[in-house]
């Protein structure tokens, strides 16, 4: 975190000088320590954010590739189909954490022809512009790489 904030300092300075490093330094150092001291934030919540990038790639790659596959089929059944069913489709997850179960949900609504209409617990409640968008949303590729994430997530938590 610390380096990205640095980044983002000199990006936004537009410059870069020897006082403006020095300074970028102090104020990401002091942004990072009060992020660390209230928000419960760590060093190691930084490296494991570090080591697991290549995971959160493949995540954005499959949500990426997820959503183009949903634009064809929702196409395909808007210029098709004249009798649309429209469903809603309730699915348990085996996320934990508050972040992982916003994260599957954004993911969903993000998906064209999917909302998320609620979540309590661990209950998605999903609308499906038709009945044939709703077919495998119980053992979606999203929760799988989510769980993967979280697993190392909630250890170092700990």
């Amino acid at each position: 975190m610390f380096i990205l904030l640095f980044l983002c300092w000199v990006v936004f300075n537009q410059n870069f000088t020897l006082e403006i490093a020095c300074f970028g330094v102090a104020v990401s150092g002091a942004v990072f320590f009060f992020a660390c001291k209230f928000m419960d934030f760590s060093i190691k919540k930084d490296l494991y954010i570090m080591k697991s990038f290549p995971a959160i790639l493949a995540y954005i790659a499959v949500l990426v590739w997820e959503v183009i596959k949903a634009n064809v089929v929702l196409v395909k059944v808007a210029l098709t189909k004249k009798n649309r069913k429209p469903v809603i489709v309730e699915f348990r997850t085996k996320l934990k954490t508050g972040i992982a179960k916003a994260l599957l949900a954004n993911s969903i609504t993000l998906t064209p022809g999917t909302i998320t209409a609620g979540v309590e617990g661990d209950l998605f409640r999903i609308h499906c512009f038709d009945e044939s968008l709703a077919e495998g949303l119980d053992a979606l590729v999203f929760e799988k790489l989510l769980l993967k994430l979280e697993g190392g997530f909630t250890r170092v938590n700990r």
